[in-house]
């Protein structure tokens, strides 16, 4: 909680400097350029800059930036590199089966999509938000939200900075504020602590399916000139993952001998011994795999939680006083592995109602016009395609559900129509997890240093700080349940899960074995949050600015 006191009045506020908050943004300011009527707007971004937080793959489907700016090659958008070859491959240990286009269905193909840096093109939309008079405030974490006493949300508070871990005030202690707002949006992408504070507050989750998530590691290298091939979007899944365990890998060519590595674990996984980290290690390996990057150097690592629930799972979007867009509420298109240009029309949707909203002196209730709007958008009609996608594959696994997923896609793009009426997946991702007496120990190689590699020196990578005697922003509701009952039954499974070592069991002679958080290490992942079979990991937002820095990621 903040000491907030001082406060600044805006008619709109954004948690989130992501693709959902600044088209939101730009949204909101075109709408009053255009009508004549000031609207005043402004942004709160938790990383010290516009996307240092900020990880996707990615490749984007530029259909909702045509709509927000439609002159936006002119206007120099980081979108460089179209796809021009398109595969999908399916791993065996010592094989790759390349998957022919013609039985994929057409939702699937990448032609027409640019693969790009997202912190890029954060940092371009920002600067048209800035133009268009939006305010910016970098390196401002969001802690709480302000409540009146009819339980209306009229401002977001920032978090107090300069304080100590004992919780005294350093010599640099300044107090969080009060942003207050007519209406606040939170864009805090997959598993943010405001929205599931707010989510759970106003039932918003109430007759949805559970949210689900996957965990998505990336490293950017730089290839030989020879070995890079602009336009390149690689997708595979099965090994190293066995059947029962969803998931796979993508690999993006683009700029100046860039390629986007990545690895994308499903955090319904059973078996309490896998490590996502460990696993995109091991895929790397493979002989299909493993040409392509040597020669080459990996300049950057990082991790992130990517919302996997669908269409079923999405929240009911408003509350009294603001509204959830982007992943925060969850429209990523899990087999198209793609949520940015969802993220951003579900943005300019919530500004639009916003903004009408303000147009006849409304203020702090709830923005009825946008759900409608998201159901009749494409959004919803691009969610409503692959629907039963996750709860088959993570029913049936990787082999019969994905084709029963596919065959599921070609009936709902041709008749528009699904076999399967609307699944639901397993349940939520913490209960999925087998105790460890009956699951399979897994035994993982030793990094080369060349292409596989070791977590700290990945966590250096991604430019990861925190200053060390601040308040441990992971907060366990039990300190003893760690070692007391996640030990012995799942054998702790959060010194695996956790992609950055954030999370240690020591043990030192005849000493009772102690759980150590190594918060520092933190990659804002969000997976504890998500995956800890207890559920009693809490991931709060650090002092403003701290995290990872991401840059070109």
């Amino acid at each position: 909680m903040s000491d907030a006191s001082e406060s600044m009045e805006f008619d709109v506020v954004i948690v989130g400097a992501g693709p959902a908050g600044l088209s939101a943004a730009i949204r909101l300011k075109q709408l009053a350029q255009s009508t004549g009527r000031e609207t005043s707007v402004c942004v709160i971004e938790k990383g010290a800059e516009v996307g240092a937080h900020i990880l996707s793959g990615a490749v984007i489907d530029p259909i909702a930036l045509n709509e927000l700016i439609p002159d936006w090659k002119t206007r120099g958008a980081p979108l460089t590199t179209e796809v021009d070859d398109d595969r999908f491959y399916y791993l065996t240990r010592n094989s790759a089966v390349r998957v022919p286009h013609f039985i994929m269905p057409p939702l699937m193909s990448n032609r027409g999509n640019y693969v790009i840096s997202l912190g890029q093109l954060c940092r371009w939309l920002a600067q048209q938000a800035e133009a268009l008079g939006v305010e910016i405030f970098p390196g401002f974490a969001a802690v709480d939200v302000e409540l009146s006493a009819n339980e209306e949300v009229t401002g977001i508070i920032t978090g107090d900075m300069g304080v100590a871990r004992d919780g005294h005030h350093k010599p640099n202690y300044t107090p969080g504020i009060v942003l207050r707002s007519k209406y606040a949006l939170i864009a805090e992408g997959a598993r943010g602590s405001l929205a599931k504070t707010l989510i759970g507050r106003f039932g918003l989750a109430e007759a949805r399916a559970p949210q689900n998530f996957g965990l998505g590691l990336k490293e950017l290298w730089e290839l030989p000139k020879e070995k890079h091939r602009p336009g390149l979007v690689m997708h595979t899944m099965g090994w190293p993952l066995d059947d029962c365990t969803g998931g796979g890998s993508f690999i993006y060519h683009y700029g100046e001998n860039l390629a986007s590595v990545g690895f994308v674990v499903h955090l319904d996984y059973e078996n309490p011994f896998l490590s996502p980290f460990q696993e995109f290690q091991r895929f790397k390996t493979h002989k299909t795999i493993r040409p392509m990057l040597e020669g080459g150097r990996r300049i950057a690592y990082g991790a992130r939680a990517i919302t996997e629930g669908g269409l079923q799972a999405v929240p009911k979007l408003a509350f009294p006083g603001g509204a959830l867009i982007g992943c925060a509420a969850g429209f990523v298109n899990l087999p198209r592995i793609k949520g940015s240009h969802n993220a951003m029309k579900t943005g300019m949707l919530a500004a639009e109602a916003a903004f009408e909203a303000l147009a006849t002196g409304r203020a702090h209730d709830v923005l009825d016009d946008y759900e409608p709007a998201f159901r009749a958008s494409h959004v919803y009609r691009d969610l409503a395609l692959v629907r039963n996608v996750k709860p088959l594959w993570s029913r049936y696994g990787t082999a019969r559900g994905v084709m029963l997923g596919g065959i599921d896609m070609w009936a709902n793009q041709i008749f528009g129509l699904s076999l399967f009426g609307t699944m639901s997946t397993k349940g939520p991702d913490f209960a999925q997890l087998l105790p460890a007496a009956k699951a399979k120990p897994i035994s993982y190689g030793k990094p080369d240093g060349v292409i596989t590699f070791d977590i700290l020196s990945s966590v250096f990578l991604s430019g990861t700080r925190h200053d060390e005697d601040e308040p441990v922003h992971l907060k366990l509701k039990e300190p003893t349940l760690p070692i007391r009952e996640n030990l012995p039954v799942y054998a702790e499974p959060a010194q695996r899960y956790c992609p950055a070592s954030v999370f240690e069991v020591v043990a030192s002679g005849a000493n009772e074995p102690q759980f150590v958080i190594n918060a520092a290490n933190c990659v804002h992942c969000k997976t504890c949050d998500i995956k800890d079979p207890a559920q009693n990991i809490t991931w709060v937002p650090p002092e403003g600015g701290d995290g990872p820095a991401y840059g070109a990621m």
